[in-house]
């Protein structure tokens, strides 16, 4: 491993980190832009789900006591079924398009969230819908490592406050994360190569979530999903940029 590709896996893991500590989610989708312009995609998601799973742990006691279970296991439990099917389908995904469609999805909505002038309060589809965003995050969890991208954007919709988002995304998360972690090792996804990856990139996960939490506790709910957006957004241009 060079030099130069051991600074850009540290580096998009604080990136990731800040981001995961500020939000409850996003190491993946921050650091994704950086790790695919050096590692290959396996790789790149094998480690993404790798320290995801670390920061997500390292900022648990900031949810604890908002967890509604019944909400966060609608999510989950369709998930779960979700994550096996991603991890089947990640040798035959093709890198380009899957980068240029998350990404622009990303930009699309975040660049929409940002300009619209109030907030969205939808309970359409009830339970349902919010297993079936489930089921989809938990695909692209075993996919790519990326299991917040859907719910982000549901909880969104919903109108939830700072609390009650992060506590959904990061339960979801963690949950999804840990199995899709075991998924890639069962599958035979965490090489020698990633676990090198990893003891670089991990010091600066846990110190990229150190920084990140310091900001969330002094940001109110709009603060919050306008930071939320806003880093959506560079992270889908980042993903559209390293597909060319």
């Amino acid at each position: 491993m060079g030099i130069e590709q051991a600074a850009f896996i540290f580096a998009g893991a604080v990136a990731g980190g800040i981001v995961n500590g500020l939000t409850g989610f996003g190491t993946a989708i921050t650091a994704m832009g950086l790790w695919l312009y050096v590692i290959p995609p396996t790789a790149a998601a094998s480690l993404a789900i790798t320290c995801s799973t670390i920061s997500q742990l390292q900022t648990l006691h900031l949810i604890w006591r908002k967890i509604l279970w019944r909400r966060v296991l609608v999510f989950v439990l369709p998930g779960v079924f979700g994550v096996p099917i991603g991890t089947f389908l990640l040798p035959y995904i093709e890198p380009r398009l899957f980068k240029l469609g998350i990404g622009a999805c990303l930009v699309v909505y975040s660049g929409y969230v940002l300009l619209r002038k109030g907030q969205i309060e939808s309970t359409w589809g009830g339970k349902a819908a919010d297993g079936v965003i489930g089921f989809g995050g938990g695909i692209l969890g075993g996919l790519t490592g990326l299991p917040g991208v859907l719910p982000v954007v549901w909880v969104d919709i919903r109108g939830w406050t700072k609390e009650q988002r992060r506590a959904v995304l990061q339960s979801f998360n963690i949950a999804i994360l840990s199995l899709a972690l075991a998924s890639h090792a069962v599958a035979g996804l965490l090489t020698r190569q990633v676990l090198l990856q990893a003891a670089i990139a991990l010091p600066g996960t846990i110190g990229g979530v150190w920084l990140g939490t310091f900001f969330y506790r002094r940001l109110h709910d709009r603060g919050y999903q306008r930071v939320v957006m806003g880093l959506l957004l560079v992270s889908g241009a980042g993903l559209i940029w390293t597909s060319r």
